[in-house]
C-alpha cells in the first residue's frame, strides 16, 4: 500500500527580506527627501508585532513610504503585472517576495498567501483602492477588504499619504516640489474589529483613507506642470468626446482649441472647472449619459500601442510593437482583430499608459506612448457594461 508524502511548504518570510530591506532604505531615505519633500514619520509604537497596513494609493513609490515608516520587512500585495517580467520579476521575488493578485477581481490565492504570511508573523501592506488616484480623491475600494482583515486576525494600520497628489500626479511624469505627509493615523485592534459587523469595519476603513487632494492646500512647483494630462483629459466641456495636448503649464483641445493652465495650487485657470478632479467627475456624468452601443459605427478613439499577450506571472509576448487600436461604443479593435465587450472579462489601466484586457481565457496589454489615454477605454467598457447588465444609472466605471 503506497502512503502518500505532504511536501512540506516553505516559509514564505526570509532572513534575506530583511536585508534587502535595509539596504534599500539606506539607499532611498535621501533620494526620497529630495525628491518628495516627504516628512518622514517612523511609527513609534510598532514594537515587535506584525500589522496588516492599508494605504491610500497617490505615487508611485508609496510602498517607500510605508518601508520608511516601519521597521523590519512588509509585505506587499502587487498586481499580476509585476510579475510578468521574465527574469526582473524573479529577481524582484527573490528579493522582497511581494504576494502576486489578479486585478479587479476576486483572486483566492493572494488570500491564501496573505493567510499564509500573517501566519508566519508578516506584515502585509494593501492600498484598497486597487489603483492610483486620478482624481486627487480616495477612489473606490472593494468591500472585501474587510472580511480579509477579519480573516488575517492582525491589528490594523491605517496608513495616510497626503500631498502625494499634489507632488506627484498619476498622469506626469515630472515630480513638483512641494511637501507631503506619509503617517499612520489610526490602529484597529483586532479585539475592537472582531465585534463590529463587515459593513462597520469597512466604513472605519474607509472613513480613516479617506483623502481628498482638490484643495488648494500649497504650492508644488514645476515648469512642466500640466504634461501629459491627455493620460487623465479626454471629454471636453466645449465639444464633448475629444482628444488633448499637453505643453508646459497648459493643456489644449485638439479639436476646439479650448486652453487651460494648470497651476502650482492644483487649480486650473482659463475653464470652469477649478481641480482636476472637478474635470474628473464631469468625464464620469458625460459618459454615465451615454448610450454606447450607438457609437458602434466608426471609432469613437484611435491610437497606436505595443500589443502584448501576456503569460500571467511568466513574461510578455509582443505581438506587435505598433498595432493600430479602435476604441467603438462595444468592442475595441486591434490589428483587425475585434474584441467585443461581450466576451471580455474586465478592463483596468496600470501605472500610467498600459491598458490590460481580459478577452475570453486570454489577457491581452496594450502599453501606449507617453500622451497615451488609457482611461477612457475603462470608463467605456464600464459604461457598456452596466447598460447591458440592465443598470443604466450605475455610476461605477471600474476606478
Amino acid at each position: 500500500m503506497q502512503t502518500a508524502t505532504k511536501k512540506k511548504q516553505k516559509k514564505w518570510l526570509r532572513y534575506r527580506h530583511r536585508v534587502v530591506r535595509n539596504i534599500i532604505y539606506a539607499i532611498l531615505r535621501p533620494y526620497i527627501w529630495l525628491t518628495y519633500g516627504l516628512k518622514r514619520e517612523r511609527f513609534a509604537e510598532q514594537g515587535n508585532r506584525a500589522y496588516l497596513i492599508l494605504m491610500n494609493h497617490q505615487t508611485a513609490f508609496d510602498q517607500f513610504f510605508i518601508g520608511m515608516a516601519f521597521r523590519g520587512p512588509v509585505y506587499y500585495v502587487a498586481s499580476e503585472d509585476l510579475f510578468s517580467n521574465g527574469w526582473v520579476s524573479s529577481l524582484i521575488r527573490f528579493l522582497v517576495e511581494p504576494i502576486p493578485i489578479r486585478k479587479q477581481t476576486t483572486d483566492i490565492n493572494a488570500v491564501m498567501n496573505c493567510i499564509r504570511i500573517a501566519r508566519e508573523g508578516g506584515t502585509i501592506a494593501i492600498a484598497p483602492e486597487g489603483n492610483r488616484t486620478y482624481s486627487g480623491k480616495t477612489e473606490y475600494m472593494s468591500d472585501a477588504i474587510a472580511g480579509l482583515a477579519k480573516k488575517l486576525k492582525l491589528p490594523i494600520a491605517l496608513f495616510r499619504i497626503e500631498g502625494g497628489y499634489g507632488v506627484q500626479p498619476r498622469w506626469t511624469d515630472k515630480n513638483r516640489r512641494g511637501k507631503m505627509r506619509a503617517y499612520v493615523s489610526q490602529v484597529i485592534e483586532p479585539e475592537t474589529y472582531q465585534s463590529m459587523t463587515n459593513e462597520e469595519l469597512f466604513h472605519a476603513i474607509q472613513t480613516g483613507l479617506h483623502v481628498n487632494e482638490a484643495v488648494a492646500d500649497g504650492a508644488y512647483k514645476s515648469n512642466k506642470r500640466a504634461e501629459y494630462l491627455e493620460r487623465v483629459l479626454y471629454i471636453c466641456p466645449k465639444c464633448g468626446l475629444s482628444e488633448f495636448e499637453s505643453q508646459g503649464n497648459t493643456v489644449t483641445c485638439k479639436k476646439c482649441g479650448l486652453t487651460a493652465t494648470y497651476e502650482e495650487d492644483k487649480t486650473f485657470s482659463g475653464v470652469d472647472f477649478r481641480f482636476v478632479n472637478d474635470w474628473y467627475e464631469y468625464q464620469e456624468a458625460f459618459i454615465n449619459k451615454l448610450d454606447v452601443r450607438e457609437l458602434t459605427q466608426a471609432p469613437i478613439y484611435r491610437d497606436t500601442a505595443r500589443f502584448s499577450r501576456v503569460e500571467v506571472y511568466k513574461k510578455k509576448h509582443c505581438l506587435n510593437k505598433k498595432a493600430d487600436v479602435e476604441l467603438y461604443g462595444d468592442r475595441v479593435v486591434i490589428d483587425g482583430r475585434e474584441m467585443s465587450f461581450r466576451d471580455v472579462n474586465v478592463i483596468t489601466v496600470l501605472g500610467r499608459n498600459k491598458l490590460n484586457i481580459y478577452f475570453e481565457k486570454e489577457l491581452y496589454q496594450l502599453k501606449g506612448s507617453k500622451r497615451f489615454n488609457a482611461l477612457k477605454y475603462v470608463h467605456i467598457f464600464y459604461r457598456y457594461k452596466n447598460i447591458v447588465k440592465g443598470d443604466p444609472n450605475a455610476e461605477f466605471l471600474g476606478l
